[in-house]
């Protein structure tokens, strides 16, 4: 299996199970199981987004740390109910729920955790400020945090860490009232990345680099989640990315139409960790 060699940049595809990739990305007659392992010897990292829709299981995690490389990186997507439902107000027990789910088997494969709000969450400079700060910075702390969960998790949760490493996080806007100065330095105090994200100007983009890393989301350059990025584009995206001088992850969304995982790949050699590079 490939060993993925410590980078500051990380770039790799928005989950891995689409029935479209399949004989297309996906060799034909490579059973779903080995998904994930293929696209892991081919990137670097992956963001899981099935935890946006649902809670894992800490089963999952395991299997998804066993079947990928040393050195490979995941992303994790927070949970819509805390986004989306409660709005981040009134989110112990959720949060509790989530950090118990799982994440914590990860281990040191564990990347950021992202947090998308919905189009119509307006910008609320408490809510926001309140959310960021009861986040757990470390998996130690996040294990301690799980510990709250409530009873639906009773008997299926995780509530311990097998190494004590820092927890980043990002968060993902998409509405215009969060294109302020205040909102860019709230996220800066409390170390939150706000995603660049490419939407084919839907929703606004961020440049700033509010964290001790960056993170980018790449849902489609001229149409939303379907279309590529050409050479020069791409070529835009690195010359960007380089210029920030930290640690950055990258993520493409554009699934509709398989060009996600190409051109994540192709992104990815031009910033010097393509396949070829890692140890086998």
């Amino acid at each position: 299996m490939t060993r993925w060699p410590d980078t500051q940049f990380r770039v790799g595809i928005s989950g891995w199970r689409y029935p479209p990739w399949r004989k297309v990305y996906y060799p034909e007659g490579l059973p779903q199981r080995a998904e994930l392992e293929y696209a892991s010897n081919r990137l670097n990292s992956i963001e899981l987004n099935g935890s946006f829709y649902a809670l894992q299981r800490p089963s999952s995690y395991q299997r998804w740390y066993d079947e990928t490389p040393d050195g490979f990186v995941f992303s994790v997507k927070g949970p819509r109910f805390v986004t989306h439902m409660k709005r981040l107000a009134d989110v112990d027990a959720p949060m509790a729920n989530f950090f118990a789910s799982g994440v914590l088997a990860l281990g040191n494969k564990l990347g950021p955790v992202l947090w998308q709000l919905p189009p119509n969450f307006q910008y609320d400079a408490e809510r926001c400020a309140t959310f960021f700060a009861q986040l757990p910075r470390t998996t130690s702390a996040a294990a301690e945090v799980a510990k709250g969960h409530d009873e639906r998790m009773e008997g299926r949760a995780l509530l311990e860490c097998a190494v004590d490493i820092p927890v980043r996080y990002a968060i993902e806007v998409r509405h215009n009232s969060f294109k302020t100065k205040e909102f860019v330095e709230l996220a800066r105090e409390h170390n939150i990345a706000v995603v660049c994200a490419d939407t084919a100007g839907k929703w606004p983009m961020f440049e700033d680099v509010t964290a001790d890393f960056a993170y980018v989301r790449l849902h489609g350059a001229d149409e939303l989640y379907v279309s590529g990025y050409d050479d020069k584009s791409l070529g835009r995206w690195a010359r960007k990315i380089r210029s920030w001088k930290c640690d950055t992850y990258v993520y493409f969304d554009n699934d509709v139409k398989v060009h996600a995982p190409y051109d994540a790949e192709r992104l990815a050699d031009r910033l010097g960790i393509s396949s070829a590079t890692a140890e086998v």
